[in-house]
C-alpha cells in the first residue's frame, strides 16, 4: 500500500510551525511530539531539526522532564510584566504603520521611533520609549530606514550640473529686504 501525503499547498512544516506560536498551547503539542520521538529513537538533533529548533533546546527539553516528569510538558507562566499589546492593538498597528503618519495626524513624512511613541501615547494610552517603539515598526515587518531619493529619468551629468546650480543659489549674495 502506497504512504500517504499531504499535498495541499498551505500545509507546510512553516506554516504549521507558525499556527503552533499562534495557537495558545500549541507549544505543548510539540513538546509532546518532541518527547515521543526521542522515545521511539531519534536523536536530539533530528528532533530539533524537525522543528526547527537548536539542538540545546531540545537537549533542555529531556532534562526537564528528567527531573519534573509529565510535568515538563506543561508551559509555566512566564515571568515579567505581561505585554501591554494585545493582538487587536498589534494588527491596527500594522494596519496604520502602512499609512503616512499625516494620514492619522501627525504632521511627520515617515515612522521612526518617536512618532510610533507619540502614536501610541496619543491613541492608546501607552507610553514605550522610543527603543521599544523601533523594535516594534521592527517586528512588524517595516523599516527604520530614511527613504532614498533618486533623480528619476536623469542622466548623471545632468544630476551634477542641478546639484551645482543649487550649491551656487543657496551660496550666492543674499536679497536685502
Amino acid at each position: 500500500m502506497k504512504a500517504l501525503s499531504i499535498k495541499h499547498s498551505a500545509v507546510t512544516r512553516e506554516s504549521l510551525l507558525r499556527m503552533a506560536e499562534e495557537i495558545p498551547g500549541g507549544w505543548i503539542g510539540i513538546r509532546i511530539a518532541g518527547y515521543l520521538l526521542i522515545l521511539s529513537g531519534w536523536t536530539s538533533s533530528q528532533v530539533a531539526e524537525l522543528f526547527g529548533l537548536t539542538r540545546w533546546a531540545v537537549v533542555k527539553w529531556i532534562h526537564k522532564a528528567n527531573e519534573e516528569g509529565l510535568e515538563a510538558v506543561k508551559d509555566r507562566p512566564r515571568p515579567g510584566k505581561p505585554s501591554q499589546f494585545s493582538e487587536d492593538i498589534m494588527g491596527e498597528l500594522e494596519q496604520t504603520l502602512s499609512k503616512s503618519p499625516k494620514e492619522v495626524g501627525i504632521a511627520r513624512q515617515r515612522w521612526d521611533g518617536v512618532v510610533l511613541a507619540e502614536y501610541l501615547k496619543r491613541s492608546y494610552h501607552i507610553n514605550v520609549h522610543v527603543r521599544h517603539a523601533q523594535r516594534l515598526i521592527r517586528k512588524l515587518g517595516f523599516s527604520l530606514r530614511r527613504p532614498v531619493y533618486r533623480f528619476l529619468q536623469a542622466s548623471q551629468e545632468r544630476v551634477e550640473e542641478f546639484r551645482k546650480e543649487i550649491k551656487k543659489n543657496s551660496t550666492g549674495p543674499q536679497k536685502q529686504r
